[in-house]
């Protein structure tokens, strides 16, 4: 901010005085001279000043201590136009300064400043106004200030100014002000979008670039991306891409662009008049890692209506995401799977990511890079997600041993996926088998034990998926994963909770497993639990049951009945009535009890 577009320089008319008479003088004597009465001292001393505060930034320093800005600030007001144009010349190079800005704000500068932007005033006064507002502008009261005292208007009428500083300092203070989303909707309703899109055409790339910056911010707004088409502003980017001269604004111009993408009826004419085949060829041809990136992270924004999908999936998008697996650069790589996430949402697209990406996507998953592994592995989630053919794929493509490694990531959605491909691929006998050879229960007592609620859910999940024979759940006992399951069952979070009830459902189908559960308290948990409205779920009722019909002592002594399909086998012992809440103690425990007088333990034992 504060260079210069010109080609040539724009100080004063040194013809006017010579300000040699008072440059001699100390700065604490040229200040005192801005309360002279007399108007030609007063254009002298702001021309001294002006070349003093313009040599470093020290000088600037020592002009704000000296008082020179109050006084500065009373001659924005004067009426000699020259005066003026001195005055806000030196306030303009001296608000690079961070005390100066602070202080122009106090003495509430925008409404002077502003006024020295109307028609009738000079180029230089407009050059150096608009410096200033754009050096306040970047502090959120100012923004304010500027947009309540009416500043939007002649900053965007200065768009069409000859100078191409006054050109360039209205576009750096207009790209602040619409960081704020009051101000979008103002600058819209001011017709900014054909100034800005006639400065695409500036000789001046700086111009160029700050115009192409505004868009991306302002055409987040539907509203705005509806004018930009009726004012041919898509043929004006597309035309920018096809310019390689131009290639230094092909990042902000496909950021425009990615916006433009959100919206479906824009989307479609850009389809329509072949715009979206010309963005996806220059994207395939593309080599730079910014322009790559983010047109990923365009069509991931896009990709969540399902119309936009249909409309970029028929542009072959696929295509391009899946050069991008195979770039260098892991930023890129990122991108990339997370838009094949958002776009995998359509079945078609899905079955042609599948088949040509998976292979891809197997191979990223020994990245050393953490966020790579994420990203990948949530693809891969996506694209496996009711999807028996791209689960054959991830099988076929030896993903088996690098999910079962990522299951020991840092990241925790790098591990709340990973374990959803596995349960994924657990639909598939063969891949179940595989899985569960790896020693899958061992695997998952870590994320059991997570405080991340989603991994604790997926792999609550994939228990019940991998637990359906004795021998896993053997190694689930043996490993101590019953443990933390059960104190998920305590879980606060709800699908937490009903994910870690189907666990023990399933895990409580032998007898060893659901005495171990019953032990460790799982019984007591769920009683209460399916005393709660609230915290009681489908399958909390039938993890209840199915513990009770496999440890058949614990069922008699608590229901003091059995049903007709609960058949008594060897071990079994009737200790007698308990009372809710109180544990039912084991042959051995009870083995080591004195002799009382209390009725019998019944052991049955036809051996």
């Amino acid at each position: 901010m504060g260079k210069k577009v010109k080609k040539g320089s724009q100080d004063p008319p040194k013809d006017v005085f010579d300000p040699l008479l008072i440059e001699s003088k100390t700065p604490a004597t040229v200040v005192l001279m801005l309360s002279s009465p007399e108007n030609e001292i007063l254009a002298k001393a702001c021309d001294a000043l002006y070349t003093f505060a313009s040599k470093d930034d020290e000088n600037k320093v020592i002009l704000f201590g000296l008082g020179a800005l109050e006084h500065l600030h009373k001659l924005l007001s004067h009426e000699d136009s020259l005066v003026r144009r001195n005055a806000v010349m030196v306030l303009g190079i001296m608000a690079s300064n961070h005390d100066v800005k602070k202080s122009l704000r106090e003495l509430d500068a925008t409404k002077s400043l502003i006024s020295q932007l109307a028609p009738e005033e000079d180029v230089v006064i407009h050059e150096f106004a608009t410096l200033c507002l754009a050096y306040m502008a970047a502090e959120y009261t100012t923004k304010v200030k500027i947009f309540e005292q009416g500043g939007l208007e002649p900053l965007i009428r200065l768009l069409g100014s000859p100078d191409p500083d006054v050109k360039k300092n209205s576009l750096e203070c207009i790209y602040l002000l619409v960081q704020d989303f009051q101000n979008r909707a103002a600058v819209r309703e001011l017709n900014v979008i054909p100034p800005l899109l006639g400065l695409l055409e500036s000789e001046y790339p700086v111009i160029q670039l700050l115009a192409l910056q505004i868009l991306e911010l302002i055409s987040k707004d539907r509203e705005t991306r509806i004018l930009l088409e009726e004012n041919n502003g898509l043929d004006c980017l597309l035309n920018i891409l096809e310019n390689d001269e131009l290639r230094d604004l092909h990042i902000e111009t496909l950021a425009v662009l990615g916006n433009c993408l959100e919206d479906v009826h824009t989307l479609q004419q850009i389809q329509l008049t072949g715009g979206l085949q010309k963005i996806v060829s220059f994207l395939e041809a593309s080599t730079v890692p910014d322009i790559q990136k983010n047109a990923a992270k365009a069509i991931t924004k896009a990709a969540y209506d399902s119309e936009i999908r249909k409309i970029l999936h028929w542009g072959e998008v696929e295509k391009f995401l899946l050069i991008l697996l195979e770039t260098n650069n892991d930023e890129v790589k990122v991108a990339a799977s997370q838009a094949i996430s958002a776009m995998c949402e359509n079945m078609d697209s899905k079955c042609i990511l599948g088949l040509q990406g998976i292979p891809q996507l197997v191979q990223l998953l020994s990245s050393d890079n953490e966020e790579v592994k994420e990203a990948v592995v949530t693809a891969l989630a996506n694209l496996t997600t009711s999807s028996p053919k791209n689960v054959s794929v991830v099988a076929e493509a030896g993903g088996i041993e690098p999910l079962m490694k990522t299951l020991n990531a840092q990241r925790d959605g790098a591990i709340s996926n990973a374990i959803a491909v596995l349960t994924n691929l657990s639909l598939r006998e063969s891949s179940r088998v595989s899985i569960q050879s790896r020693g899958i229960m061992s695997a998952l007592v870590g994320p059991l034990r997570s405080t991340n609620s989603q991994v604790q859910s997926k792999a609550a999940f994939a228990v019940a998926a991998f637990g359906c024979d004795a021998d896993t759940r053997a190694e689930l006992r043996n490993v101590g994963g019953l443990g933390p399951l059960v104190e998920l069952l305590k879980s606060n979070h709800e699908e937490v909770r009903r994910n870690a009830c189907w666990a023990v459902t399933v895990c409580g189908s032998d007898e060893p497993t659901a005495i171990e559960l019953c032990r460790l308290g799982a019984l007591d948990i769920l009683e209460e639990m399916n005393l709660s409205t609230k915290r009681k779920n489908k399958f909390s009722e039938a993890a209840l049951e199915k513990l009770l019909d496999n440890n058949l002592c614990q069922k008699y002594s608590q229901m003091g009945y059995l049903s007709s399909n609960n058949i008594i086998t060897n071990g079994f012992y009737d200790c007698g009535q308990v009372k809710h809440g109180e544990k039912v103690l084991s042959l051995e425990e009870l083995g080591k009890q004195e002799l009382t007088d209390r009725r019998s333990i019944i052991f049955i034992n036809a051996k």
